[in-house]
């Protein structure tokens, strides 16, 4: 219930969807003579349509989530990686199982980083989590394009260990650990999105995997990305939405009890 409750409230909730409910109901206003309510639902749908989407506000707010945990430094000689667990999300399995091709999407460094990982851990096992998340257009769950993905960069079949079960965030974390049945000691990598990974380490904290974050997919560019405003409406509307989801996600997961923390740190 919770996913379903949470996939249909965010799409209400979205800052683009909102300022398209403003302007419907600058519409409703309008039909029933309310000019002056009218007027204003429009320039304030006009105003955050603008703000949102040029100002450097989704960059400002992205950072801190990015910047939370940092990457750590596996060069050392004689460090030891006993498995990874990567999240899904990199994948896009409806476009390439009609085309016939392993589909990408601009977190592709998802899948990409792991793979470095694994040639430079040859013992290390991998678990790749990641269902479907749809509820109205079904698709094949993300696993079976990773596994494709990870074959066809020669990673041995062995070494990858899929979960197609796992919808969200803390599901990825519920079903990893029961794959995994981590040994006391036992150093697993976690990789995801690094504004994503606040959540995910707390979803892992909170299912009793410990795991240490290893970011990956940055969307900013450090602390002077608060300056840099966007050149075009939909990619700022598009960042907005983004770290919207993440704080949203955050607060509710901290208040279901799915995650330890409002905000995990390191």
């Amino acid at each position: 219930m919770f996913f379903y409750l949470s996939k249909i409230c965010w799409f209400l909730l979205q800052p683009s969807t909102l300022i398209a409910l403003t302007i419907m109901g600058a519409g409703f206003a309008l039909s029933a003579n309310r000019t002056r309510a009218a007027r204003r639902l429009v320039w304030l749908a006009f105003v955050a349509f603008v703000v949102l989407g040029l100002s450097p506000l989704g960059g400002a707010l992205l950072l801190p989530l990015e910047q939370r945990f940092p990457r750590p430094d596996l060069s050392a000689p004689g460090t030891h990686i006993d498995g990874i667990v990567v999240l899904g999300g990199a994948e896009d399995p409806r476009t390439g199982a009609l085309r016939g091709e392993i589909s990408l999407n601009d977190a592709a460094e998802r899948l990409v980083e792991p793979v470095q990982l694994l040639r430079q851990f040859p013992d290390a096992k991998l678990i790749f989590a990641g269902g479907s998340d749809e509820i109205v257009f079904g698709k094949p769950p993300e696993a079976e394009t990773a596994q494709r993905f990870f074959a066809a960069m020669g990673i041995a079949p062995e070494r990858i260990l899929l979960d197609p079960r796992s919808r969200n965030t803390y599901e990825n974390a519920v079903y990893a650990r029961e794959i995994a049945k981590p040994a006391e000691g036992a150093r697993w990598l976690l990789v995801t999105s690094a504004f994503h990974m606040p959540r995910a380490v707390g979803c892992f904290r909170k299912a009793g995997f410990a795991v240490e974050a290893y970011p990956v997919d940055y969307r900013t560019a450090g602390p002077r990305e608060i300056l840099r405003p966007f050149s075009s409406i939909p990619e700022g509307l598009r960042r907005i939405d983004m770290v919207a989801k993440e704080y949203v996600g955050l607060l509710t997961y901290y208040l279901t009890g799915r995650t330890d923390a409002l905000l995990p740190a390191p």
